[in-house]
């Protein structure tokens, strides 16, 4: 089976690239990996951001009122 690669809409053969079309490739791959990476990373961050903003929430309603919070829940 032939590689191919969709740029632009338009599929292009990829049976013998040129030494300068590999490299590029590799380029591109190696962007693509790192867009996957940061965007992971972009997810966990986003995630424990809001469980320290909920924990401040509790840590802060707990300071004013003096109720513990989370013992209400267990």
């Amino acid at each position: 089976m032939a590689k191919k690669i969709n740029i632009d809409g338009i599929e292009h053969d990829l049976d013998n690239p040129s030494q300068n079309a590999k490299a590029i490739l590799e380029k591109l791959q190696h962007a693509d990996t790192q867009i996957q990476d940061m965007t992971n990373l972009y997810t966990v961050l986003t995630r424990a951001k809001k469980s320290y903003i909920r924990e401040l929430k509790r840590e802060m309603i707990e300071g004013k009122s003096g109720v513990n919070i989370a013992s209400l829940f267990d």
